[in-house]
């Protein structure tokens, strides 16, 4: 993405936080549609390109068998930005400079008074339930979500097309992917914090993680330029596998609070029933349910994992202590049957390991 947008980076730290390797799993295998798999199965089922799995801490897998694919390569996470906008908007509450999950929006963000988000709250924003209408259709080139991407792209204006979309539901009641409801967050968080998403996850996630390469966010060609909350950042493997460690631990690392343990537990689902597993609506997969920019999974567990278009996925099971990062690339925005055997895959994985810890 670096070669065609132009991007703002997210600098690495001096001193990588090191992640011990051995590796585990040579034997694992899991079952889907009747059938016993490996992992390297796995990786051309669903075209991965990208793999990493921690263990309490422990590197015990990775793999890179995409073309041009490595420990050093960034890849597009796509909505698995939205993710770690939600991490920093934990921070910012924790410091102050984000009021209240409760605030309007329009409080920190007067230039969208009058539109449809002159009403949703932070809150209603991050279980994407702004009741704004938005149609996060990767296809139709008249959609709202192809126009949005018009704009970043063709240097366009990405709040005319924020202010152009009209009020669907009541703010609070009903869940409706958006990554427009994750652009708006972006902007409430650059708006108190007086930063630059990508200055403001250097100074208080990447910095503190202890990443071993810089990452970055691509921009939208017309200016102001200004980086996607809800799409745009790109990292490697291993440096997702840190985020995720710090969501397995409650958000604290090596001792050091990072991100509110209270905030990482509504990663884990809230008690709304229109965002249960299974609530979200007949075009999502029923083994999903959602909470504050994660989708949590089903069964009693209660594990979550980030997910971006063509197969990104970062999978945290805060009870096993297990992370797993996957970057694929699927050569359509949705698949649900790859996503069925990778939740199959990646569950078994857990198993697994606790099986065998």
């Amino acid at each position: 993405m670096s070669a065609v947008m132009p991007t703002e980076r997210v600098p690495r730290p001096v001193t990588p936080r090191p992640l011990p390797s051995e590796r585990r799993l040579d034997g694992f295998t899991y079952e889907y549609e009747g059938e016993r798999r490996t992992l390297a199965e796995l990786h051309v089922r669903t075209h991965t390109t990208g793999f990493a799995v921690l263990h309490r801490g422990v590197l015990v897998g990775e793999d890179y068998p995409g073309r041009f694919a490595s420990p050093s390569s960034r890849f597009q996470l796509f909505s698995l930005t939205k993710s770690v906008t939600s991490i920093l908007m934990g921070i910012a509450l924790e410091e102050g400079a984000l009021g209240s999950t409760g605030d309007k929006v329009v409080s920190y963000l007067h230039e969208l008074r009058g539109s449809a988000y002159d009403g949703p709250t932070v809150e209603d924003l991050l279980h994407m339930s702004s009741g704004v209408e938005f149609v996060e259709d990767y296809t139709d080139p008249m959609s709202s979500f192809a126009q949005f991407e018009r704009a970043v792209s063709k240097a366009g204006s990405l709040l005319d097309v924020v202010r152009s979309l009209p009020r669907a539901a009541e703010p609070g009641g009903a869940f409706n992917y958006s990554t427009v409801d994750s652009q708006v967050l972006g902007w409430v968080l650059e708006s108190a914090t007086g930063m630059s998403l990508p200055r403001y996850a250097h100074s208080r996630l990447w910095s503190r993680i202890g990443a071993e390469h810089d990452a970055y966010y691509f921009l939208t060609r017309g200016c102001p330029r200004t980086a996607l909350g809800g799409g745009s950042f790109n990292a490697t493997v291993r440096d997702m596998a840190r985020i995720g460690l710090l969501m397995a631990r409650g958000g604290e690392l090596d001792g050091q609070p990072i991100v509110p343990a209270s905030w990482v537990e509504r990663n884990r689902g809230v008690a709304m029933p229109h965002l249960a597993v299974g609530a979200l609506g007949a075009d999502i997969a029923p083994h999903y349910g959602y909470a504050n920019q994660w989708w949590t999974l089903q069964g009693g567990r209660r594990s979550f994992t980030g997910i971006g278009i063509h197969g990104q996925y970062l999978w945290v099971d805060p009870e096993a202590d297990v992370v797993v990062v996957k970057t694929s690339a699927w050569d359509t925005a949705e698949d649900d049957s790859r996503d069925a055997e990778t939740v199959a895959a990646l569950s078994a994985l857990v198993a697994y390991l606790e099986a065998h810890g």
